[in-house]
């Protein structure tokens, strides 16, 4: 069975909040969803987020690289040889890893849907309910811990707190948020790069001191900057997680190298697919590196795709899969369901997307 067709669709949809951090402020999601089609009519999608502030990807720029380079490629060619085709997308091209994320993970949802299987079970894996954490975003210590308690009422056990902003108060707005939600909630921050290295160890080291019981640093300086992130690691207790740092292999090879983290958050937008995701997976657990799975602020079809690669690789740590929780409005019809603070991944063929387009009620339980 061969490839009939590559679609793309761009989709905006609103967000029920402001998504704030320390590189951005975001009230919508705006995507690129591929789809790919067999000569069955059979269709499976991929998402391609515009993220300019952390991959640099657009619309415009994913649309014309899977329009002029990776449908050209994929047209005609065997539909059921998944591992040759991906390999085709990943050389195809320099860069455009969101790009190439959205038509890998088509070809593993059609191929799923082909097999009449969840994709998790094309993964590997069985299960259907995957935790996440959720994000507070950029704002004064008083905001914060009001949004923290809410989120803990709604049953979230993993807080992560966007800081990143203003160093000198980063440190009470995280003693807020842990008077506001007690002890028995887990605490990550995340800087998106807004720190120096100076910065960050004091930060750091002032939450070590208050004993405010957080569970790791993610990003705390800037991205190129392997050997700040290195002086920190080593001048703090908390595990440190790069983000930003790593897209792809060779970036984790480097983090390796300079002793930079302790653990990896991977994302499939910024590594180009489920095949090098599940590669840094297993590079970052052979060397005794932490991991979580990561997600852009995308669409249910991303946050499937990252949340099915958790359900059957598993991570070290609670993966970050709330991005489609903060929409107001799917804009795809199917697909993962939210339930208090795990994913809910369909029972259904592939990711289970019907249709794409369509805003639809925010699938939330």
């Amino acid at each position: 069975m061969s490839i009939a067709a590559v679609r793309t669709h761009r989709l905006t949809a609103p967000l029920h909040t402001p998504f704030v951090t320390a590189l951005r402020r975001a009230t919508t999601v705006d995507t690129l969803v591929v789809e790919v089609v067999d000569t069955d009519g059979r269709s499976g999608f991929g998402e391609a987020p515009q993220v300019w502030q952390v991959t640099g990807a657009s619309l415009a720029g994913a649309e014309a690289c899977v329009g002029d380079v990776l449908a050209p490629t994929l047209a005609g060619r065997d539909a059921d040889d998944l591992q040759a085709r991906c390999a085709e997308v990943r050389r195809a091209v320099v860069g455009n890893e969101s790009a190439k994320a959205a038509v890998d993970v088509a070809l593993h949802d059609l191929a799923a849907r082909r097999l009449g299987v969840p994709l998790v079970r094309l993964l590997g894996g069985t299960a259907l309910r995957v935790p996440t954490d959720v994000t507070l975003a950029a704002g004064d210590a008083m905001d914060l811990a009001a949004v923290a308690k809410q989120r803990q009422a709604e049953g979230f056990t993993v807080l992560k707190l966007k800081v990143g902003t203003d160093a000198r108060s980063d440190l009470d707005r995280v003693r807020a948020v842990r008077a506001a939600v007690g002890p028995d909630v887990r605490i990550r921050l995340d800087a998106n790069q807004g720190w120096t290295p100076r910065e960050a160890v004091r930060v750091i080291r002032g939450i070590e001191d208050a004993g405010l019981d957080v569970e790791l640093v993610e990003q705390p300086v800037h991205r190129r900057d392997l050997a700040g992130l290195a002086w920190v690691s080593d001048r703090v207790d908390l595990p440190i997680l790069a983000d930003e740092s790593v897209f792809d292999v060779r970036d984790l090879v480097e983090v390796i190298r300079h002793r930079a983290a302790d653990m990896v958050n991977v994302k499939l937008a910024k590594c180009g697919g489920l095949h090098t995701a599940r590669t840094l997976l297993d590079l970052a657990a052979a060397q005794g590196m932490g991991t979580i799975v990561g997600s852009m602020m995308e669409s249910p079809v991303g946050v499937g795709a990252a949340a099915s690669l958790v359900a059957a690789y598993g991570t070290s740590a609670v993966s970050d899969l709330d991005a489609a929780w903060w929409l107001a409005r799917s804009p795809v019809r199917g697909g993962i369901r939210y339930d208090g603070a795990s994913v809910l991944l369909p029972d259904a063929p592939g990711l289970g997307i019907s249709t794409v387009g369509e805003v639809n009620v925010q699938p939330r339980g």
